[in-house]
């Protein structure tokens, strides 16, 4: 009786200061990519095994329901206790990703996974992602160091750690992606601009000396000149077929079930879920689920705007940046603004990885931006 009541409490307590609204919004992220994952690629996977069963969608389901308890214990700590715990589990994730050449599982010529008993296929980038964020931004806020150079320095030789290991993958477009975040981050602390463009402009020289002169990326290099000349390239026919299904679904879509973007090209239900979506239900659907992320984006600056403690400004800032420049990719290569990524729409797109790592980001922010017990 005593645990039922202790059980209550902390629930009650945690309704009780969670932003209601942020909160809603992310259900009906992952409800709206729960739908999709139903009406649409669990239709194609039945036809395939033959069944009448929703396996894929179930599967789906799953790994929601892990990542709404990953939101609830995350959301429920203490905000002083997450960031005091985050650089421990950083460094387990990193150990994780670490792993990977060694254990991992190779998929279309990248070692990107490694097996789990309990989560096959998990990709720990998506692990280290939200606490590299808390741990640049304790490290960009500390007061123990004064001088910001130095800050800077050690921030940056940590996320050179990471892209070193998604370099041995390699996985190109989550290197740039952690690039992105800590330049939002130090972006935001006051760097001086100078500083910001002479990191640029080191990223890009390493990355073209890379591509160029390291068999391992070629497959960059090909992408980009396949990107460029719209008659070669296997991505090249992917991304094309793609923005042909969004433009064949118009602004109202063929109706459900009648797409055939999700036979035609590989990991549709992941990296190119926008353009399934667009075909059946039209581009209206795809204005509403923009709308979605940017009322989420917007909530979440609200927060920000009326935060004064430094970390927690970063933090929040980190995350949702992570987020915003996910969706862009994902958007963009759907629309072949991009090169093909690989890059997977956050809340939307299934993958037990991807969910988890949305997750986890939504349980930060949810902790950071609860209303202040006095």
């Amino acid at each position: 009786m005593k645990l039922n009541k202790s059980v209550y409490n902390l629930y009650y307590e945690w309704w009780k200061n969670i932003d209601k609204f942020i909160f809603f919004i992310i259900i009906l992220l992952f409800i709206t990519g729960l739908f999709f994952s139903l009406v649409s690629t669990s239709l194609l996977v039945s036809d395939k095994l033959e069944t009448n069963d929703y396996a894929f969608f179930f599967k789906h389901l799953s790994f929601v329901f892990l990542g709404l308890v990953i939101i609830f214990i995350l959301s429920s700590v203490d905000k002083n206790q997450l960031f005091k715990i985050s650089p421990t589990i950083f460094f387990f994730s990193l150990i994780s990703l670490s792993l990977v050449p060694i254990i991992g599982i190779e998929v279309n010529s990248a070692q990107r996974w490694i097996d789990l008993f309990f989560l096959p296929r998990f990709q720990p980038i998506e692990l280290v992602k939200p606490f590299l964020i808390i741990l640049i931004s304790l490290i960009l806020s500390s007061e123990k160091y004064s001088n910001i150079y130095l800050k800077y320095l050690l921030s940056f030789l940590i996320t050179l750690i990471i892209a070193l290991l998604l370099a041995a993958q390699p996985d190109i477009g989550q290197i740039l992606l952690i690039f992105f975040s800590w330049s939002v981050l130090i972006f935001i602390s006051g760097v001086n601009v100078f500083f910001l463009i002479s990191s640029s402009i080191v990223l890009f020289i390493a990355l073209y000396f890379s591509i160029n002169f390291f068999p391992k990326f070629a497959y960059i290099k090909n992408r980009i000149l396949s990107f460029f000349n719209t008659e070669t390239g296997t991505h090249n026919a992917q991304s094309e077929k793609a923005i042909d299904s969004i433009s064949s679904g118009g602004y109202f879509g063929k109706g459900i079930g009648e797409g055939t973007l999700k036979n035609r090209v590989p990991e549709a239900h992941t990296d190119y879920i926008i353009s399934v979506i667009s075909e059946e239900f039209g581009v209206i659907a795809i204005i509403l689920i923009l709308l979605m992320f940017l009322i989420f984006i917007y909530s979440v600056f609200k927060k920000v705007y009326l935060e004064n403690e430094e970390r927690t400004k970063l933090v929040l800032v980190g995350c949702i940046s992570l987020i915003l420049i996910q969706a862009m990719v994902h958007i963009g290569v759907n629309i072949r603004l991009f090169p093909t990524t690989g890059m997977t729409l956050p809340f939307i797109s299934y993958g037990g990885s991807s969910i988890i790592s949305i997750s986890i980001l939504s349980g930060i922010i949810l902790n950071l931006t609860k209303r202040k017990v006095i």
